[in-house]
């Protein structure tokens, strides 16, 4: 399993702790739907300037947002199956961390298990859809047992 971590982000620390439970919930979200370990996930922790840029850029909507998938949708020869990139604005991640009266960290967590379920072809456009997604996201967040199960 190859996890990559970068903070582009300034305003708020990123700890150790909160890094590897990341990696939990994306080892955890594979389980899950039944895979093994044998992929490649990248991290990145950004504001909500640059994630209201790339938002902008591939999705055509000019405002910021709190996660954005990026499937790598490509077939290659490599040992390692690259499932793609998950942007996090932190900024956003915080604000909805007050929202709904949790920590940072189950946010970030959160918004990690939902972002993986993208990455591996769900959506929540449709209501039968958004059912089956939220299910398999509230069961990794209930095997996690440190996070309080999300709604």
């Amino acid at each position: 399993m190859n996890i990559y971590i970068d903070n582009r982000q300034e305003k708020f620390d990123i700890s150790e702790e909160i890094n590897k439970h990341v990696k939990t919930a994306i080892i955890e979200s594979l389980k899950v739907e039944g895979l093994k370990d044998n992929y490649e996930v990248s991290v990145s922790y950004v504001d909500n300037y640059e994630i209201k840029k790339l938002n902008r850029e591939y999705r055509g909507i000019d405002r910021e947002t709190d996660v954005l998938s990026f499937p790598f949708n490509e077939v290659v020869d490599i040992p390692v199956l690259i499932l793609g990139d998950i942007i996090i604005s932190v900024e956003k991640a915080y604000e909805q961390s007050i929202d709904y009266g949790h920590s940072l960290d189950r946010e970030i967590v959160y918004l990690t298990v939902h972002s993986m379920f993208h990455l591996m072809g769900y959506d929540h456009l449709k209501d039968e859809e958004k059912e089956i997604m939220r299910n398999k996201e509230k069961r990794v967040m209930k095997n996690l047992k440190v996070f309080k199960s999300s709604s």
